[in-house]
């Protein structure tokens, strides 16, 4: 029997917030019996908050803790972590009444560290918040190395040979391009300690490169039967399939990045001109025509798959509540999930990107013009895709010595 939210009853410090709780989840897309669920956890919070005269403004990170282990002790076996009550915590920080979220509440030295250095790349070094996450995942396991006995951080003993070291077994087996980001990422972070006083002289100029060009290989796009399948397996007769076509479909005809497809919002779309608004890598910000198919699939998605009357102006959202803009990670999820089930087991975002700029070139548009599209800074960037046009390489190729041309 699905439960009923408004036979929910919640007394204590937060039953004046039940009311409001209840709309803000209806709005983001839980159906009826989760909105129960919650109200239930809610209730019981409460309750336990009456018992030991906690109020509302004194529900800080280690109250909820202490919550948790008393709801756990009692025997219930559902809700028992911090991410059960961040729908909650969430909607009574915008009402101003509660403490932190619980993982903002961070002792660990490594952390700490972590946190002030993702602040350091946005703030002082202009990197993307997810740029600024990704380093700091990769150099999470540097900062384990160097705890001290004390369960301190050991960084003013740092050698040249530690740094080496680190990126010999850290890049071990990994791709190129993989490894290149680690050195890149630990590059940053010792520039970084130099630049808070933690390390006396900059050991960054220790880091190995990683051998390996990154033009060496050929751009690897999807074949046309390939992409006709990818987009094929987009299900349009459902939400979700009409919202992961439009992203394929952008993706494939504009060579957008996954972190440009989250970033799109309502308002970035010109329906008149049939112009879409690209942020791009470096908080660039460019006008791109929108093709038609593209327009028409964003259209479709926006008419019969965006769930309506929700609080973002983001384009794509999940689907399923709540109903919040899609992670980067989302997105590139898409493309794989789609992939997978056509047996396109290698498939990934980037070589819809690759995809978008080989079909230019066969088209006969010039590099200059597929950079332009592609959006890249330099035409250096562009150059590798001239090694897809085999004939025009073969016009300048130059007769071999003592055989035919």
């Amino acid at each position: 029997m699905m439960a009923n939210p408004d036979r929910v009853r919640v007394t204590g410090p937060l039953a004046e917030f039940k009311d409001g709780f209840a709309a803000e989840l209806v709005r983001q897309g839980y159906r009826p019996n989760a909105v129960a669920c919650q109200l239930q956890l809610m209730a019981h919070l409460s309750r336990w908050m009456a018992l030991r005269g906690v109020d509302a403004a004194g529900l800080t990170a280690p109250v909820m803790a202490e919550f948790l282990v008393a709801r756990r002790d009692a025997g219930y076996v559902l809700w028992l972590s911090p991410k059960a009550l961040a729908p909650l915590m969430t909607h009574l920080r915008r009402r101003g009444v509660s403490g932190p979220e619980p993982d903002l509440v961070v002792t660990d030295p490594v952390e700490l560290l972590l946190s002030r250095y993702r602040d350091y790349l946005v703030r002082e070094r202009g990197l993307s918040p997810h740029t600024a996450v990704t380093y700091a995942v990769l150099l999470r396991p540097f900062l384990e190395g160097r705890r001290a006995d004390d369960g301190g951080l050991d960084l003013g003993s740092l050698t040249a040979a530690d740094v080496i070291g680190f990126v010999r077994v850290g890049c071990a087996g990994r791709p190129v391009g993989s490894a290149k980001l680690i050195v890149t990422a630990l590059r940053s972070l010792l520039g970084f300690l130099h630049v808070e006083g933690i390390v006396g002289s900059s050991p960054a100029a220790a880091v190995p490169s990683v051998a390996g060009g990154a033009r060496a290989g050929l751009p690897r796009g999807l074949e046309a039967g390939a992409m006709t399948r990818l987009l094929a397996a987009c299900d349009r007769r459902t939400r979700m399939g009409r919202r992961d076509f439009a992203m394929v479909t952008l993706m494939v005809r504009l060579g957008l990045r996954p972190g440009e497809v989250r970033s799109l919002s309502l308002d970035d779309i010109d329906w008149c001109a049939g112009e879409l608004v690209i942020r791009g890598k470096g908080n660039r910000i460019e006008r791109m025509p929108l093709p038609a198919d593209a327009g028409e699939a964003v259209a479709g998605y926006l008419r019969r798959g965006r769930p309506p009357g929700i609080d973002t102006r983001a384009v794509f959202v999940r689907v399923r509540a709540p109903h919040q803009p899609l992670s980067v990670t989302g997105v590139s999820g898409v493309v794989t999930r789609a992939a997978a089930r056509t047996g396109l087991r290698h498939a990934t975002a980037r070589q819809l990107r690759h995809t978008a700029a080989t079909a230019m070139v066969a088209a006969g548009a010039a590099l200059p013009q597929v950079g332009q599209v592609l959006r890249h800074r330099r035409l250096l960037s562009t150059s590798i895709y001239a090694k897809v046009d085999r004939e025009g390489l073969r016009e300048l190729a130059r007769p071999w010595p003592g055989g035919a041309a």
